[in-house]
């Protein structure tokens, strides 16, 4: 590109401000390192956003503003970094570099309409980089690649670009190249259509003649980027002309990419230096000019509050409001901030919305729908809140104090409530147990513990009621330290981990014989109650029955359910570790009363202790949850999972292979072994792996670790 022969782009799309064409959302991802919070910086720098003279220094950046990223030196937000560039706004959502973070890189590309992709000259291409690429291409997402870091002592633009072809695809074709000098600096890029040398070697971007000694590359590169454009045209004939040897009209050629941009089928790739703004010229004709506006990609799916679908629904000013919170954050002054994209309608100031959440109670989000005034709309850049009079249909805003609302929450007329279909999110599946540690933490831990899951959907927490723990779900190690830290740094609240418990059972593995007696005589009315059980195993799943074989009234009719009430409570409590039991049969045969001291509470002592001396005689056993793990992985890496579940006492079930190269892993594995498989997963399939559990069934815990479980439940 780089050719201002061209005005509006291919379908003039620039129109006045305030319009959705005069919007551009972009999201850009990468992995951690590829210089995504740089290249925004630079581009706030090239755009005027920002003042700043030098180089653009990584990790000073404006859009990691947050306490805990300046802690951590990492980016762990979804970030708005809008400016405006030749009368369009563009709207760049700048995700984290991490797996753990998933959640935000999904809420970003769920309010944009197009992706820049970060791909390092230095590092090359990571497995989460190729999930995301794999996400986007599965909803038709406009993509453009980003070859950063060109200046870098390690980069190799050419190595990046290959990389680049092998994982995206024939698709992918440079629309410049990069001039060294010959000693790692980088001099200007090359304008494959415009034919054109831009040199940055002043320290501004000068145009030039190409250097002879590049003609050779610039020929090839030329001609493999016009056959990639033609072969994505609407003009049949333009193949024809160039097999012929005609001249093609560039500005033609320039609006068929444009178009094969838009519509999600051509990825151009560029290249850039950003800390010495090389390539931000380049970079920004492309988001302008190539990615489609808001009114150009599809709307979500939409229902009423009853669940009937809405057609006709437009990115229009005009329409009725629709509108989704794509990021909630808390400030300890402001209160409650969401991140609104704006799909629909025009959201104002003091206006009244209803808010609308439905859908992931199995999240430990609950249902809920409430009519709310909006507070002050702003348009964020790092800690300024710039306010905004409206934010119309296309634009993304972040509006203050409302109450209620969730990420991925619907914002919609009070009068017309509507419901936006939720994106899908990853299941937390790294569990961490928690603990308050003071008294004073304790009252306070609960409410901030509820604003930490209304912000980010991929976080769960479970009052776990068998093993009376707290258990935050959480995406990795990393997603764990973040929510650990705000808990601290936030709301104040102190917190511990803690061993995590999983809820094991007891058993029997054969007959015994036990008796319960309580009697006691302490003046006035005593204690009288005698019992005898026979206890025995019915088999996995077999529940509980409790039999009654009591003949010539030894045990009077009224105090039998008062054994079997006795029975039941000791059970819930086990006679060993302290776990609940199941799957046995207690028979009641045989006992005494006294015609004044029995009693309902004395016959329920003497049932629980029947049950303990008859499970002091049986083999206890102890029963540990067994789960179904569906493993997802790259085919490089399927031997060592399956080896790695053998060694976690799994079974292998059967393996199938999938679309992309990647294979399911299919095993039965006890919950055990799995409570921190999300982060060795992670690092075994170098990020590419996913997994799903789902419970299955009980089976008896290994001697030598039901031992060791017995020995620490021990006082």
């Amino acid at each position: 590109m780089a050719d201002k022969t061209h005005a509006t782009g291919a379908a003039g799309r620039t129109s006045a401000a305030g319009q959705p064409a005069s919007v551009r959302n972009v999201v850009l991802v990468g992995h951690s390192g590829a210089g995504k919070t740089t290249l925004a910086e630079a581009l706030l720098v090239s755009t005027g956003t920002i003042q700043r003279e030098g180089r653009v220094e990584e990790g000073t950046t404006t859009s990691d503003f947050d306490e805990v990223e300046i802690r951590q030196g990492r980016s762990v937000n979804l970030t708005l970094v809008p400016f405006v560039h030749e009368g369009i706004k563009v709207n760049l959502l700048d995700t984290p570099g991490y797996a753990d973070f998933t959640g935000d890189l999904r809420a970003g590309l769920r309010a944009a309409d197009a992706a820049l992709f970060t791909v390092s000259a230095a590092d090359g291409i990571d497995g989460l980089t190729r999930m995301l690429w794999e996400e986007c291409a599965a909803v038709g997402t406009p993509r453009a690649v980003v070859i950063t870091k060109i200046d870098h002592q390690r980069g190799d633009f050419d190595e990046a670009l290959a990389a680049c072809r092998a994982a995206f695809g024939d698709s992918v074709a440079p629309l410049y190249l990069p001039v060294s000098d010959g000693q790692g600096a980088v001099q200007g890029l090359i304008g494959l259509l415009s034919q054109r040398f831009y040199d940055y070697s002043g320290g501004q971007r000068s145009d030039a003649d190409i250097p002879g000694s590049q003609a050779d590359r610039v020929d090839e590169a030329r001609g493999s980027l016009i056959e990639a454009i033609i072969q994505e045209s609407e003009d049949e004939s333009l193949m024809d002309s160039y097999l012929s040897g005609a001249d093609l009209d560039v500005k033609g050629l320039i609006e068929d990419l444009e178009k094969a941009v838009a519509r999600g089928s051509f990825y151009p790739v560029l290249a850039s230096a950003a800390p010495h703004h090389i390539g931000m010229e380049e970079l920004l004709e492309v988001i302008t000019q190539a990615f489609p506006s808001p009114a150009e990609h599809p709307m979500p799916a939409v229902t009423t509050a009853d669940g009937k679908p809405v057609s006709g629904l437009e990115s229009d000013p005009d329409g009725p409001l629709l509108a989704e919170v794509v990021k909630t954050t808390s400030d300890p002054y402001v209160g409650r901030v969401s991140l609104v994209r704006v799909f629909s309608g025009t959201l104002r100031p003091d206006a009244v919305v209803h808010v609308s959440g439905h859908g992931r109670a199995a999240s430990g989000h609950a249902d809920h729908d409430e009519d709310e005034r909006v507070g002050a709309i702003t348009s964020p850049l790092g800690k300024q809140q710039r306010p905004m009079p409206s934010c119309a249909a296309g634009d993304i805003c972040a509006v203050a104090k409302l109450a209620t609302a969730e990420t991925g929450d619907t914002l919609s007329d009070k009068e017309k409530p509507l419901l936006m279909e939720p994106w899908a999110m990853p299941e937390p599946l790294l569990p961490v147990a928690i603990q308050a540690k003071s008294k004073a933490d304790e009252d306070k831990m609960s409410q901030a513990l509820a604003r930490l899951v209304a912000e980010d959907p991929t976080l769960r927490l479970e009052n776990n009621a068998e093993t009376h723990q707290l258990v935050l779900w959480c995406m990795g190690e990393a997603h764990a330290d973040l929510a650990l830290d705000r808990l601290s740094s936030r709301y104040g609240v102190a917190v511990e981990q803690v061993e995590l418990r999983v809820p094991l059972r007891e058993t029997v593995a054969g007959k015994a014989q036990g008796l319960g007696r309580n009697v006691k005589q302490s003046g006035g009315h005593g204690e009288y109650g005698i019992c005898s059980v026979e206890i025995e195993p019915l088999g996995s799943g077999g529940g509980f029955e409790f039999v009654d074989k009591i003949v010539g009234g030894v045990v009077p009719r009224q105090f039998i359910p008062s054994v079997e009430k006795g029975v039941r409570a000791q059970m819930e409590q086990g006679v060993v570790a302290g776990y609940p039991m199941v799957d046995i049969r207690v028979t009641l045969f045989d006992g005494k009363a006294h015609s004044v001291d029995s009693s309902d509470m004395a016959f329920q002592k003497a049932g629980r202790a029947a049950l303990r001396d008859a499970a002091a005689k049986a083999h206890v056993l102890l029963l540990e949850p067994v789960d179904e793990v569906s493993v997802l992985v790259a085919d490089d890496y399927v031997g060592a999972v399956m080896s790695d579940l053998s060694s976690r006492r799994g079974r292998v079930l059967g393996t199938e292979p999938v679309a992309g190269g990647r294979t399911l892993v299919r095993a039965e594995i006890p919950e055990l072994e799995v409570t921190r498989y999300a982060i060795d997963l992670r690092s075994m399939s170098h990020g590419t792996g996913s997994f799903t559990r789902s419970y299955l069934r009980y089976e008896p815990l290994p001697s030598h670790l039901a031992e060791k479980v017995a020995a620490a439940e021990k006082p």
